[in-house]
């Protein structure tokens, strides 16, 4: 190959990275060794593929098109690597997760330990972050979302809970002060803590009863972004700030010690769990296949347990 190889990846991970520390911080290569490596892709090519500011560093046009091309081709160099895994006794090497916050606090601490103690030869990365990523292009093997936001041409298997319920709750002080909503309309009139996607979307609240279907867009005091600040909306709702919306199992603790009150708890309403998704290669890499695996086996000794229940 007229460009090593090794040069092409410190092109990607800077480019992935947004810059040359960050790329470091990713790749483990030092940042002036990114920069060196980039400068011989370029003098090879003949083409500036970056655009290089004090502050950033962003794909030309040549950049952009050479990302998209590379990418996918550096993914398939690994896969066809990765097959002699195939002749050893147990999988190796890094898998790279993307995976939104609500995932990585209720679905991926119970899968963890298990998996890495089955696979000790197996490193996990984990990415979190809540922006719809070209998961790929992100330099990842699999990813976990919800079905709505799963990118097409991918296989999903089911992780984690099959269903869950966004909660509405409030500390008893607040709604002492405030009165207790009877009907999810009644949030309009209320202080309600909101979350907004980076890409500035602010979700509205949905709830269900009997086939009847409402979405509010309440008003209140605090926004924070999904993702990082939503702790600081749960303790916002402790400390008697207004009302808040969020997944039922982070906000389970609350609730279970009376800190927070359930609030419309008739009206909450239930939704499919999230999946992990990944390309569908004839070859995957030896990581991701031994998680696949792992997980479809949880769901299935989760059914047979289910089944031996009923039986009983």
């Amino acid at each position: 190959m007229a460009t090593d190889i090794q040069d092409l990846l410190a092109f990607v991970a800077v480019v992935n990275a947004g810059g040359f520390r960050e790329g470091s911080r990713a790749s483990g290569r030092s940042a002036s060794s990114l920069s060196d490596a980039v400068r011989r892709v370029e003098a090879r090519l003949g083409v500036r593929l970056l655009n290089r500011t004090t502050r950033s560093v962003a794909p030309t046009e040549a950049g952009a098109r050479l990302m998209e091309r590379i990418v996918p081709a550096l993914g398939e160099v690994e896969s066809a690597l990765d097959v002699v895994n195939d002749f050893r006794d147990r999988p190796s090497g890094t898998l790279k997760l993307n995976v939104p916050l609500s995932a990585a606090r209720l679905v991926l601490p119970s899968i963890i330990t298990p998996f890495l103690n089955t696979y000790p030869d197996i490193r996990l990365e984990v990415t979190v972050e809540e922006s719809f990523v070209d998961m790929l292009a992100a330099g990842c093997d699999a990813g976990i979302r919800y079905d709505e936001r799963l990118e097409q041409d991918m296989i999903a298997v089911p992780i984690g809970p099959r269903f869950q319920r966004f909660a509405t709750a409030a500390s008893p002080a607040y709604l002492n002060a405030r009165g207790r909503p009877e009907h999810p309309r009644d949030l309009l009139g209320h202080a309600c803590l909101r979350g907004k996607f980076p890409s500035g979307a602010m979700p509205l609240w949905e709830y269900q009863r009997n086939g009847e279907t409402v979405r509010v867009d309440p008003t209140g005091p605090l926004i924070v972004r999904i993702g990082g600040g939503v702790d600081l909306a749960v303790q916002a709702a402790i400390d008697g700030l207004g009302i808040v919306y969020l997944f039922e199992d982070w906000l389970r603790p609350y609730l279970d010690s009376g800190v927070l009150e359930p609030v419309l708890e008739p009206w909450w309403q239930d939704f499919t769990g999230p999946f992990l998704y990944y390309p569908g290669r004839r070859y995957l890499p030896s990581p991701l296949r031994a998680f696949v695996d792992f997980i479809k086996a949880g769901q299935n000794n989760e059914a047979n347990s289910a089944g031996s229940c009923l039986l009983d």
